[in-house]
Protein backbone atom coordinates (compact mmCIF):
# COMPACT_ATOMS: atom_id res chain seq x y z
CA UNK A 1 0.00 0.00 0.00
CA UNK A 2 1.17 3.64 -0.98
CA UNK A 3 2.05 5.43 1.57
CA UNK A 4 3.46 9.39 2.57
CA UNK A 5 6.30 9.80 4.66
CA UNK A 6 7.50 13.49 5.30
CA UNK A 7 10.75 14.04 6.70
CA UNK A 8 12.33 16.62 8.72
CA UNK A 9 15.92 17.19 7.63
CA UNK A 10 18.70 19.24 9.05
CA UNK A 11 21.68 19.94 6.60
CA UNK A 12 25.12 21.85 6.96
CA UNK A 13 24.92 23.80 3.27
CA UNK A 14 28.79 23.93 2.80
CA UNK A 15 30.13 22.01 0.04
CA UNK A 16 26.06 21.79 -1.41
CA UNK A 17 24.43 23.81 -4.38
CA UNK A 18 21.29 24.11 -2.68
CA UNK A 19 18.13 21.65 -2.14
CA UNK A 20 17.04 21.20 -5.05
CA UNK A 21 18.84 18.57 -7.52
CA UNK A 22 20.05 19.74 -10.31
CA UNK A 23 20.66 18.21 -14.27
CA UNK A 24 24.23 19.06 -13.81
CA UNK A 25 24.45 15.81 -10.99
CA UNK A 26 26.57 18.59 -8.53
CA UNK A 27 25.72 17.48 -4.97
CA UNK A 28 22.47 18.85 -3.49
CA UNK A 29 20.52 17.99 -0.46
CA UNK A 30 18.02 16.46 -2.58
CA UNK A 31 19.97 14.36 -4.12
CA UNK A 32 21.22 12.79 -1.11
CA UNK A 33 17.51 12.51 0.13
CA UNK A 34 16.97 10.72 -3.37
CA UNK A 35 19.89 8.41 -3.43
CA UNK A 36 19.37 7.42 0.15
CA UNK A 37 15.57 6.35 0.21
CA UNK A 38 16.35 4.26 -2.99
CA UNK A 39 19.10 2.07 -1.49
CA UNK A 40 16.84 1.75 1.22
CA UNK A 41 13.48 0.93 0.00
CA UNK A 42 15.19 -1.09 -3.58
CA UNK A 43 12.27 1.54 -5.27
CA UNK A 44 13.61 4.87 -7.31
CA UNK A 45 12.06 7.64 -5.11
CA UNK A 46 12.55 10.82 -5.17
CA UNK A 47 11.73 13.62 -2.55
CA UNK A 48 9.90 17.04 -2.81
CA UNK A 49 11.24 19.84 -0.62
CA UNK A 50 9.36 22.43 1.20
CA UNK A 51 11.92 24.99 1.26
CA UNK A 52 14.46 25.14 -1.64
CA UNK A 53 17.23 26.60 -0.01
CA UNK A 54 20.14 28.19 -2.15
CA UNK A 55 23.98 26.67 -2.27
CA UNK A 56 25.62 27.38 0.48
CA UNK A 57 22.78 27.65 3.34
CA UNK A 58 21.67 25.96 6.41
CA UNK A 59 18.86 24.40 7.76
CA UNK A 60 17.72 23.13 11.13
CA UNK A 61 14.15 21.69 10.15
CA UNK A 62 13.38 22.06 6.52
CA UNK A 63 10.73 19.36 5.44
CA UNK A 64 10.50 16.72 2.35
CA UNK A 65 7.98 14.42 1.71
CA UNK A 66 8.27 11.10 -0.08
CA UNK A 67 5.33 8.30 -1.42
CA UNK A 68 6.30 4.60 -0.87
CA UNK A 69 5.52 0.95 -0.61
CA UNK A 70 7.59 -0.22 1.26
CA UNK A 71 6.98 -2.04 4.93
CA UNK A 72 9.64 0.37 7.00
CA UNK A 73 7.45 1.93 10.11
CA UNK A 74 7.36 5.79 9.35
CA UNK A 75 8.77 6.61 12.63
CA UNK A 76 11.92 4.00 11.99
CA UNK A 77 13.20 6.15 8.45
CA UNK A 78 15.02 8.75 10.17
CA UNK A 79 17.10 6.22 11.40
CA UNK A 80 17.22 3.81 8.13
CA UNK A 81 17.87 6.85 6.48
CA UNK A 82 20.52 8.53 8.64
CA UNK A 83 23.17 5.62 8.74
CA UNK A 84 23.18 5.89 4.25
CA UNK A 85 23.74 9.85 4.68
CA UNK A 86 26.35 11.91 4.71
CA UNK A 87 27.23 13.65 8.34
CA UNK A 88 26.27 17.24 6.97
CA UNK A 89 22.68 16.01 6.69
CA UNK A 90 20.48 14.37 9.39
CA UNK A 91 16.85 13.63 9.04
CA UNK A 92 15.55 14.61 12.21
CA UNK A 93 11.81 12.83 12.52
CA UNK A 94 9.87 10.61 10.21
CA UNK A 95 6.19 10.08 10.00
CA UNK A 96 3.44 8.76 7.83
CA UNK A 97 0.84 12.08 6.49
CA UNK A 98 -1.88 11.58 4.46
CA UNK A 99 -1.37 11.10 0.37
CA UNK A 100 -2.59 14.48 -0.71
CA UNK A 101 -0.17 16.27 2.26
CA UNK A 102 2.25 18.75 0.79
CA UNK A 103 4.42 21.28 2.87
CA UNK A 104 4.60 23.55 0.30
CA UNK A 105 0.69 24.09 0.00
CA UNK A 106 0.00 24.60 3.55
CA UNK A 107 -0.07 27.71 5.13
CA UNK A 108 2.99 28.13 6.50
CA UNK A 109 5.55 30.70 8.58
CA UNK A 110 8.89 30.12 7.90
CA UNK A 111 12.09 31.36 10.02
CA UNK A 112 15.59 32.56 8.92
CA UNK A 113 18.62 34.08 10.89
CA UNK A 114 21.15 35.27 8.93
CA UNK A 115 24.15 35.41 11.74
CA UNK A 116 26.58 38.12 11.91
CA UNK A 117 30.07 37.72 13.17
CA UNK A 118 31.80 41.35 14.21
CA UNK A 119 34.87 41.33 15.31
CA UNK A 120 38.37 42.43 14.94
CA UNK A 121 39.33 39.18 12.89
CA UNK A 122 37.26 36.33 12.49
CA UNK A 123 37.05 32.92 14.00
CA UNK A 124 37.51 29.80 12.26
CA UNK A 125 35.41 28.06 14.48
CA UNK A 126 31.77 30.48 13.24
CA UNK A 127 33.16 30.54 9.36
CA UNK A 128 30.86 28.31 8.23
CA UNK A 129 27.55 29.25 10.18
CA UNK A 130 28.60 32.79 9.62
CA UNK A 131 29.20 36.03 7.63
CA UNK A 132 32.22 37.65 9.40
CA UNK A 133 32.78 41.03 9.09
CA UNK A 134 35.13 43.82 11.26
CA UNK A 135 33.19 46.84 10.38
CA UNK A 136 30.95 48.09 13.13
CA UNK A 137 27.07 48.17 12.91
CA UNK A 138 24.67 50.46 14.77
CA UNK A 139 21.79 47.93 16.08
CA UNK A 140 19.48 50.58 16.96
CA UNK A 141 19.86 51.57 12.77
CA UNK A 142 19.17 48.23 11.42
CA UNK A 143 16.05 47.86 13.95
CA UNK A 144 14.51 51.06 12.99
CA UNK A 145 15.05 50.06 9.35
CA UNK A 146 13.77 46.27 9.78
CA UNK A 147 10.30 47.76 10.73
CA UNK A 148 9.33 49.12 7.34
CA UNK A 149 10.31 45.42 5.91
CA UNK A 150 7.49 44.04 7.97
CA UNK A 151 4.27 43.45 5.95
CA UNK A 152 2.79 42.68 2.87
CA UNK A 153 4.96 44.34 0.61
CA UNK A 154 5.95 43.68 -3.16
CA UNK A 155 9.81 42.89 -2.33
CA UNK A 156 10.56 43.06 -5.92
CA UNK A 157 13.95 45.21 -4.84
CA UNK A 158 14.57 42.44 -2.85
CA UNK A 159 15.00 39.62 -4.90
CA UNK A 160 17.34 38.42 -7.54
CA UNK A 161 16.49 39.35 -10.97
CA UNK A 162 16.61 35.41 -12.26
CA UNK A 163 13.68 35.29 -10.14
CA UNK A 164 10.87 33.22 -12.15
CA UNK A 165 8.11 34.09 -8.69
CA UNK A 166 4.68 35.00 -11.29
CA UNK A 167 4.66 37.62 -8.09
CA UNK A 168 7.07 39.26 -6.46
CA UNK A 169 4.36 40.48 -3.57
CA UNK A 170 5.40 38.71 -0.14
CA UNK A 171 4.69 38.82 3.87
CA UNK A 172 6.68 39.22 6.22
CA UNK A 173 5.65 38.53 9.69
CA UNK A 174 8.30 39.93 12.00
CA UNK A 175 12.33 40.53 12.24
CA UNK A 176 14.33 41.09 15.01
CA UNK A 177 17.66 42.24 14.96
CA UNK A 178 19.14 40.23 17.94
CA UNK A 179 22.55 41.24 19.46
CA UNK A 180 24.74 38.98 21.90
CA UNK A 181 28.44 38.79 23.32
CA UNK A 182 30.78 36.27 22.29
CA UNK A 183 31.55 35.18 25.15
CA UNK A 184 34.23 32.73 24.38
CA UNK A 185 36.17 35.03 22.30
CA UNK A 186 35.98 38.03 25.11
CA UNK A 187 37.70 35.04 27.38
CA UNK A 188 40.37 34.62 24.82
CA UNK A 189 41.16 37.87 24.60
CA UNK A 190 41.42 38.74 28.24
CA UNK A 191 43.85 35.96 28.95
CA UNK A 192 45.91 37.03 26.32
CA UNK A 193 45.94 40.69 26.63
CA UNK A 194 44.45 41.52 30.25
CA UNK A 195 41.56 42.84 28.83
CA UNK A 196 39.25 42.42 26.13
CA UNK A 197 40.17 44.58 22.74
CA UNK A 198 38.46 47.78 23.78
CA UNK A 199 35.84 48.94 20.96
CA UNK A 200 37.48 52.69 21.06
CA UNK A 201 41.09 51.67 20.44
CA UNK A 202 41.54 53.24 17.32
CA UNK A 203 42.04 51.61 14.14
CA UNK A 204 44.84 49.32 12.95
CA UNK A 205 45.99 49.40 8.89
CA UNK A 206 46.14 46.03 7.27
CA UNK A 207 48.77 44.98 4.42
CA UNK A 208 45.93 45.20 2.47
CA UNK A 209 42.72 46.99 2.77
CA UNK A 210 40.96 49.69 4.59
CA UNK A 211 41.96 50.52 8.62
CA UNK A 212 40.52 48.24 11.42
CA UNK A 213 38.78 49.93 13.91
CA UNK A 214 38.93 47.47 17.39
CA UNK A 215 35.71 45.61 17.69
CA UNK A 216 34.75 43.40 20.87
CA UNK A 217 33.11 39.92 19.69
CA UNK A 218 29.81 39.79 18.97
CA UNK A 219 26.75 37.94 16.65
CA UNK A 220 24.30 40.12 15.15
CA UNK A 221 21.09 38.02 14.01
CA UNK A 222 18.63 38.91 11.85
CA UNK A 223 15.53 36.58 12.25
CA UNK A 224 13.37 37.03 9.26
CA UNK A 225 10.14 35.39 9.36
CA UNK A 226 7.44 35.23 6.86
CA UNK A 227 4.84 33.46 4.62
CA UNK A 228 6.87 33.02 1.80
CA UNK A 229 9.92 34.56 0.19
CA UNK A 230 11.71 35.21 -3.23
CA UNK A 231 14.71 33.73 -4.41
CA UNK A 232 17.51 35.33 -2.32
CA UNK A 233 15.14 37.59 -0.37
CA UNK A 234 16.41 37.21 3.12
CA UNK A 235 20.07 37.96 2.09
CA UNK A 236 19.21 41.09 0.31
CA UNK A 237 17.12 42.06 3.34
CA UNK A 238 20.24 41.02 5.43
CA UNK A 239 22.96 42.94 3.23
CA UNK A 240 20.73 46.49 3.12
CA UNK A 241 20.28 46.02 6.61
CA UNK A 242 24.27 45.56 7.21
CA UNK A 243 24.15 48.78 4.67
CA UNK A 244 21.92 50.30 7.64
CA UNK A 245 24.05 49.49 10.09
CA UNK A 246 27.39 51.09 8.74
CA UNK A 247 25.62 54.55 7.99
CA UNK A 248 25.74 54.05 4.26
CA UNK A 249 21.99 53.75 3.93
CA UNK A 250 19.69 55.78 6.34
CA UNK A 251 16.69 53.61 7.71
CA UNK A 252 14.33 55.51 6.37
CA UNK A 253 15.25 55.20 2.93
CA UNK A 254 13.84 51.58 2.97
CA UNK A 255 10.49 52.59 2.75
CA UNK A 256 12.21 54.44 -0.84
CA UNK A 257 13.89 51.27 -1.87
CA UNK A 258 10.08 48.94 -1.62
CA UNK A 259 8.35 51.35 -3.54
CA UNK A 260 10.92 51.68 -6.25
CA UNK A 261 10.82 47.69 -7.49
CA UNK A 262 14.13 48.30 -8.54
CA UNK A 263 16.82 45.26 -7.37
CA UNK A 264 19.39 47.92 -7.86
CA UNK A 265 18.20 49.89 -5.14
CA UNK A 266 18.67 47.47 -2.16
CA UNK A 267 21.86 46.67 -0.51
CA UNK A 268 23.89 43.79 -1.72
CA UNK A 269 23.10 39.89 -1.28
CA UNK A 270 24.71 38.98 1.49
CA UNK A 271 26.86 35.46 1.27
CA UNK A 272 24.86 32.38 2.33
CA UNK A 273 27.27 31.05 5.11
CA UNK A 274 25.54 33.10 7.56
CA UNK A 275 21.97 31.50 6.42
CA UNK A 276 19.95 28.98 8.19
CA UNK A 277 16.38 27.95 8.33
CA UNK A 278 15.58 27.46 11.75
CA UNK A 279 11.86 27.13 11.59
CA UNK A 280 9.24 25.66 9.73
CA UNK A 281 6.02 26.53 11.36
CA UNK A 282 2.79 24.77 9.62
CA UNK A 283 -0.67 27.11 10.63
CA UNK A 284 -2.99 24.86 8.58
CA UNK A 285 -2.68 22.13 6.76
CA UNK A 286 -3.00 21.80 2.76
CA UNK A 287 -2.75 19.31 -0.21
CA UNK A 288 -1.65 19.25 -3.55
CA UNK A 289 -5.19 20.01 -5.05
CA UNK A 290 -5.36 23.19 -3.72
CA UNK A 291 -2.07 24.69 -5.20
Amino acid sequence: MMKRILLTVAYDGTGYSGFQAQKSGVPTIERELNRAITELTGAQTEVSGASRTDAGVHALCNLAVFDTESRIPPEKFANALNVRLPEQICVQNSREVPLDFHPRFCDTVKTYDYVIYNAQFPSPRRGRYSFYSYTPFDVDRMREAAQFLVGEHDFKSFCSVHTQALTTTRTVTGIEVIERPCEEERIAETAAYGAPYPAEAGTQQGSAGPARRGVSPREIVIRVSGTGFLYNMVRIIAGTLMEVGRGAIEPEQVVTILEACDRSKAGPTAPPEGLTLVRYQILADGSEKND
